[in-house]
Parts: structure tokens; sequence; C-alpha cells
């Protein structure tokens, strides 16, 4: 038994470690997810979603509220029932995809514990705890040593070719639609580009014929299930993903998506061989994100594509430099199920 163990507050953590379960299980592993979020009360749960509106509605809110972020308090008593069940599974073999489990694992006495780092530095929720455990360290993109040390294939499906790519740009905000994606979208159409935007509220909707709008189900959360998040264009429903996340889909067909440098956008990035645009960041982290996937040469800032004319040559090439990466990628999944 495989335990993966996520955080439903950035789906840039939740969803790799979804597709980690579905690489394992179609290996024949014995895998199960729990979502850090299911141990908070309701009420917990009601001032996070609050803060995802207020992040998305403001950048600024959003850096300000990551650098006074705490360790979340995890009542006692799902503390207990988590280790019981755990017990109950003899589970042995743990995957962290964020630090906030850490403590609990210690209370477990976990000695098989991989930490799967999906940014390419530390990141805040390992930033901010403290813990005896010695894990061993996964990581999906180096920025230290400029290394990409191993990947979870998001689909076992080749990338498109270029030439048959729709010429449009996925625009998006990561899992909480942050960013500054939404200005850039505007300047876009301004020189002509059509767009797939992922809106987060309704009011993010224009009415624009050159850009299409699709949707995570604003009522859906990660610790709801362990689906992937139910996406669609808007007004036309919502429907899963099978074996990956829905919105993958629209970044195999873009010719590059323009988005903060999340880990899970990245990770997107090489599995479907679309380079990225990288708008501003959120946090230390995501900076060293950025500037890792600029030095690989699988991604451009905005601010120096917009000074070539936006030169798709110049687009095409990071293309290229992604699809000779995927050759060399060592399979994560592979390694733990083996």
């Amino acid at each position: 038994m495989i335990e993966i163990l996520t955080s439903g507050v950035a789906l840039g953590v939740h969803v790799p470690g979804l597709l980690l379960a579905d690489r394992l299980r179609e290996r024949g592993a014995d895998v199960h997810v729990s979502v850090l979020e299911r141990m908070l009360p309701e009420e917990t749960l009601a001032t996070t979603t609050k803060m995802k509106w207020a992040f998305h509605r403001d950048f600024r809110v959003a850096l300000v509220g990551q650098r006074v972020a705490r360790e979340v308090a995890i009542p006692r008593q799902a503390q207990e029932a988590m280790l019981d069940s755990w017990r109950s599974r003899d589970v042995r073999r743990f995957v962290v995809f964020s630090g906030f489990w850490l403590p609990i694992l210690e209370r477990y006495g976990a000695t098989e514990v991989d930490v799967c780092h999906v940014d390419s530095v530390v990141s805040p929720s390992f930033q901010k705890v403290k813990t005896s455990l010695s894990p061993r360290a996964i990581w999906l993109a180096n920025a230290d040593e400029g290394t990409l040390p191993y990947s979870i294939p998001v689909t076992h499906s080749p990338p498109i070719p270029w030439e048959s790519r729709a010429r449009r740009l996925l625009v998006h905000g990561g899992g909480w639609g942050m960013g500054t994606y939404r200005e850039r979208a505007v300047e876009l159409r301004s020189h002509g580009f059509s767009l797939d935007v992922v809106a987060y509220e309704e009011r993010d909707v224009s009415a624009d014929p050159g850009i299409r709008h699709f949707m995570i189900d604003p009522a859906w959360h990660p610790w709801h299930d362990d689906g992937y998040p139910p996406f669609g264009e808007v007004n036309s429903g919502f429907t899963r993903g099978k074996g990956h996340h829905g919105s993958f889909d629209l970044t195999r067909t873009a010719v590059a998506t323009v988005s903060k440098p999340g880990g899970g956008t990245l990770l997107d990035s090489l599995w479907s061989a679309t380079p990225a645009v990288l708008l501003e960041p959120f946090g230390a982290h995501e900076k060293r994100n950025a500037e890792l996937w600029e030095r690989l040469g699988f991604g451009i800032p905005f601010d120096k594509w917009r000074d070539s004319g936006f030169d798709m040559a110049m687009v095409e090439k990071l293309h290229n430099a992604l699809l000779v990466a995927r050759e060399s990628l060592v399979d994560y999944s592979a390694e733990l199920a083996g």
C-alpha cells in the first residue's frame, strides 16, 4: 500500500498527486490518496474558500497572504482518526506533496517517506514545518542543479505536432485563478491572438468572440473527492478528466500557455511540449521555477516575448527543446511501483 498525501489548497500540488496515483495503479500498485483539508473543520474550510476568492480578485492580497501563512492547525481527533486508518491498513510507504503532513507522519513513526517536490525549490509548506523525519527528496525539477531528476507522466499520448496545433494561447492563473493573466489576455487579444482563458468566476467571462472561456466547477473543492477537477467550457457543463485533468487537453493543443510559473503548470508544459510564457510569480519558489524554465529553454518571460513582437518562431524553438527533454525523463511512478 502506497499512501499519497496531498493538499487541496493548491491544485499544482493536488493534481500531481492524483496523476501519480493513476500511474501507479496502471502498474498494479495498491494506492490511496489522502487530502489534508479533509481533517479540517467546516469553519476552517469556509475561511479557506473565502481566501481563495480574495486571492483571485487581487494578486497583491495573495502575495501578502502567502508571506503571513502559518502551519495548518489540524484537530487532534482528526489526526488520531488518520493514524488509526493507516495502522488498520498497515501503511508503510508514503509520498508527501505538502509539508504540513510531516508532523503527522512523525507521530506515526513512518520510515519510508518520499517528499515529492513539484516546485524546483523547497516550497512554503515544507519551509513552515519542523520535523525530525529524514525523508527522501524527489525533485520533479531542481533549480539549484538546473535539472529534471524525476517526472510524473501526465499522459501516455505523444505531444501534438507543432503544425497540427490550433494557433491559440491558453491563458490561466493556476488552480486559484491568481496573477496578472487577465490583464495579459486583454493585451494579447489586442495583438490579434485567439485565446482559451480559464475563468475563475462568471464575472471573468467576456463576450469577445476571440476568447473561449473554460472553468473548474466553482462549487467543487479537492477535499470533496479523489477525482480530477470538474472542468469544461463555460455554459457547456463540467466533466471529469480520465487519467489526467481536463485542462491538460487544452494545454496539449495550444501553441503556448500564458500563466504564473506554478510547479503543476510546468509539469503540464513538459508533458505536452507546450512552451510556457511566464507571468509574475506567486512567491520566491515560483520565481525560481520561472528562472529554471527559461534557463532550460522551455519558457520565456512575457515581457521578453512582447519585446520580440510576439515572435512565434521563438515559441516554436521552445517547443522543440521540450520535445528533446521528454526523451530522457525518469518516470518516478516506475521506480516507486518497482
